[in-house]
């Protein structure tokens, strides 16, 4: 039970990141305007979208594969941590500067912060390992 508790955390950001990604890169032309206010254009706009789906597969194959080889635990949940909160703080910077966006990404913002406490909880509570 506590191998589940301790991997919970990196299972639930691998899923997170791998299906953010695959609705950024997969069909970006398609999906994307369902979520945001803009549409897909263009053999470069795809590119950069399926570049990110790239960014966010590696890192999501990163934290899987770490709940599988726990040597790797520790930096798969620090770099959990670093890309949450990088992410969380470009919101909460855009909030300050830009005001309050739609519910989804209020939410996800809110997701990101928790997946960074929780993050540091486990580091700390999983230090002796």
């Amino acid at each position: 039970m506590k191998a589940i508790h301790k991997n919970l955390h990196l299972t639930l950001s691998t899923i997170a990141i791998l299906v953010v990604g695959a609705t950024y890169g997969l069909h970006p032309n398609t999906f994307l305007p369902l979520f945001f206010d803009f549409n897909v254009e263009g053999t470069d706009l795809n590119h950069v979208f399926r570049a990110m789906m790239g960014c966010y597969f590696a890192l999501g194959i990163y934290w899987g594969y770490s709940v599988l080889f726990q040597k790797y635990w520790r930096g798969a949940t620090l770099s959990v941590i670093f890309f949450m909160g990088g992410l969380a703080a470009g919101r909460i910077l855009s909030m300050i500067v830009d005001g309050i966006p739609s519910t989804a990404f209020t939410v996800g913002t809110i997701l990101e912060l928790i997946f960074v406490v929780w993050g540091f909880l486990n580091l700390k509570f999983y230090a002796k390992e």
